[in-house]
């Protein structure tokens, strides 16, 4: 005789000032289980779509058909293959229903996603500070820094004036690989259509500073942002490439993937590409021109963890890596740590030591440990982690639900 299965009775949607950009997501069932997920920007339009088309169809539906599940909320808009208010709200509530099926198993999510492929998986820093993405912990103008002794990450500035005393920092605390994006700064100059001499001189500087203080014993991924069009991109990556970086991150806009073909045939560097797309149908173009050599997608944008362990077998396929992204929140990095401890072609995983030593630790009650420059396996069950009460019953969070 079948059990009776878990009826979905809830939908909750939190955001609060600490990360402005951030939708928390949690799922309520019958058998008195929660599950959490997380996505990034429009957190307005984003819990429109959770509250009318994600809750309008999910409320009262079985919590285990997590396949079925996805494949009807991705049908409600279309198919989307460009990073939205619904396939991120769709990323987040399918994060929170696998949270649910590993808590139902009693296991540890990366095992519900087929087991552990190695012991740990290695995490580079991304140089991001309190200045930077999706928090307001970092007003660098408000002199409220100096009340947490946390608050000495503020990475983006040190590798814009003293790149290798970063480096050696990092170096310090066990990580081995970081990423900058020193480009970004004059690309509004020229709205990405050219970059001067001198503007890409100064912009290369970090790279030749930290391989002098550090040779190589790090790697430095460049971030390019999508910021600048063929020409420039692949202009700026020759005067990389004496510095062996790790890789080119969207170096071009992902709007024209055979401009991307193009940048990956005129480098010997790896490519990395790219969190701004999302579903198995965007990335199958990609794979099947080898626009890439490295596979990154972020878990709260791209359809979730259903759709991020399909897309990896995808790239494995192709005998390519994946690289999952974090810079959002610290739910998208447990997940994201999760699938990188299971996926078998899991390379490296994107990590903010910024994030995780300050307002991160304010929203959730855990986050995966990192020792000596990799992730370990969470310990609990499900996503293993919560929100904070005092996150929760904080009088600045706004929570709307939508119920049975």
């Amino acid at each position: 005789m079948s059990k009776k299965p878990p009826i979905v009775t809830r939908i909750e949607t939190l955001r609060n000032p600490t990360a402005t950009h951030i939708s928390w997501v949690r799922v309520y069932t019958d058998d008195d289980r929660v599950g959490l997920g997380e996505t990034a920007f429009g957190p307005e339009t984003v819990e429109a779509w959770v509250h009318e088309d994600g809750a309008g169809y999910l409320l009262g539906k079985d919590a285990t058909q997590l396949d079925w599940h996805w494949n009807k909320l991705n049908g409600h808009g279309g198919r989307v293959l460009a990073r939205a208010a619904d396939m991120s709200g769709l990323s987040a509530i399918d994060m929170a229903l696998w949270d649910l099926y590993a808590q139902r198993a009693g296991v540890p999510l990366y095992e519900a996603l087929g087991g552990l492929s190695r012991p740990s998986i290695r995490v580079y820093n991304t140089c991001a500070g309190y200045s930077y993405g999706v928090n307001r912990a970092g007003n660098l103008d408000s002199g409220d820094l100096d009340y947490r002794p946390e608050y000495r990450y503020e990475d983006q500035q040190a590798f814009l004036t003293d790149a290798g005393a970063l480096a050696d920092d990092l170096l310090s605390e066990g990580y081995t690989a970081m990423k900058i994006w020193p480009y970004d700064q004059v690309a509004d100059k020229s709205n990405g259509q050219f970059i001067s001499g001198p503007d890409l001189e100064m912009c290369t500087e970090p790279f030749r500073l930290i391989r002098e203080k550090v040779g190589n014993r790090i790697d430095v991924m460049l971030e390019m942002h999508s910021l600048y069009n063929l020409p420039s991109a692949v202009r700026i990556a020759k005067n990389v490439e004496p510095y062996v970086p790790f890789w080119f991150e969207d170096p071009v806009p992902m709007d024209n993937i055979d401009a991307l073909v193009q940048f990956r045939r005129s480098t010997d560097i790896a490519v990395t590409a790219s969190e701004t797309v999302t579903t198995r149908w965007a990335f199958r173009e990609m794979f099947e021109k080898q626009a890439m050599t490295i596979c990154m997608f972020d878990i709260s944008w791209v359809g979730g963890i259903s759709e991020a362990k399909r897309i990896a077998g995808m790239a494995e396929a192709y005998h390519m890596p994946i690289a999952p992204h974090d810079c959002v929140g610290p739910v998208t990095f447990m997940f994201s740590v999760h699938l990188s401890l299971n996926a078998p072609n899991a390379l490296i995983q994107e990590t903010v030591r910024a994030f995780n030593s300050t307002w991160y630790m304010d929203v959730v009650d855990k986050i995966p440990e990192i020792k000596d420059g990799y992730a370990l396996p969470p310990e609990g069950i499900g996503a293993c982690q919560t929100l904070l009460d005092s996150f929760v019953n904080d009088p600045e969070t706004i929570i709307r639900d939508s119920n049975l």
